[in-house]
């Protein structure tokens, strides 16, 4: 028997699809063709010159603040030290006010109270009347009162500070040095009591009441070798 005859349109449609390329389904595509790719990094971040030049503002106050806190003017005393009395007080050299240098050493013979203070510490404002009343009394008698400033500001504002104060006695330019020499100075007003030989009688820190200083200068006077005294 002879093969039926074949239908043109399913040959036809045959041979177009053994001559057409298959698309490949998402189901048969590899996992790198699938991949999102990664998105672009985004663009640095502009730096504001107005935000840096204040950061750098707020770290130059906090620097300053700083030292200023650590040589602090106190009321009462600081962290507990070694005590001095009995032991030679640091001889140093210091520029007064009237240009004149001053010798420690020079006032041998006399007792000294040396006190260290500033312009802005309050503390010191209030004693510094004292004192001007304790030259007078106690001048006679041998005693000299030093203040030496430990003072940021200028010799001529510290001139001006002392003369609207009536300050009548020595006022010297300090200088780190020397305040180191005498253990550091952090606390504004330090006081030293010396006497006649020129060893340290005692040490106070901060404001302390005036007869505490009368008590410290009457015990300067009465220890070491008296010279005449200079009024």
């Amino acid at each position: 028997m002879d093969n039926p005859e074949s239908n043109p349109i399913e040959n036809e449609t045959a041979e177009l699809a053994a001559i057409s390329p298959v698309e490949e389904t998402p189901a048969t595509q590899s996992p790198e063709a699938m991949q999102t790719p990664d998105p672009a990094p985004p663009p640095p971040a502009k730096r504001n010159p107005a935000a840096l030049f204040f950061v750098a503002a707020v770290v130059a106050v906090m620097l300053f603040l700083g030292f200023h806190a650590t040589r602090r003017a106190g009321a009462g005393g600081p962290p507990d030290s070694l005590d001095p009395a009995g032991k030679p007080a640091p001889d140093f050299t210091l520029a007064s006010l009237d240009g004149k240098n001053m010798t420690l050493s020079d006032l041998r013979g006399q007792a000294v109270l040396l006190n260290f203070w500033a312009t802005w510490c309050g503390p010191c404002k209030i004693e510094m009347p004292w004192f001007i009343e304790l030259q007078k009394e106690y001048g006679p008698q041998g005693l000299q009162i030093v203040g030496v400033a430990m003072d940021d500001a200028s010799k001529e504002d510290i001139q001006k500070f002392v003369q609207e104060m009536g300050v009548n006695y020595t006022i010297l330019l300090g200088k780190e040095a020397v305040g180191q020499e005498y253990g550091g100075v952090d606390v504004l007003p330090t006081t030293f009591f010396i006497d006649r030989d020129g060893k340290i009688v005692s040490r106070e820190f901060g404001l302390q009441s005036r007869s505490l200083f009368v008590d410290n200068i009457k015990k300067s006077l009465s220890q070491g070798h008296a010279v005449q005294a200079q009024k």
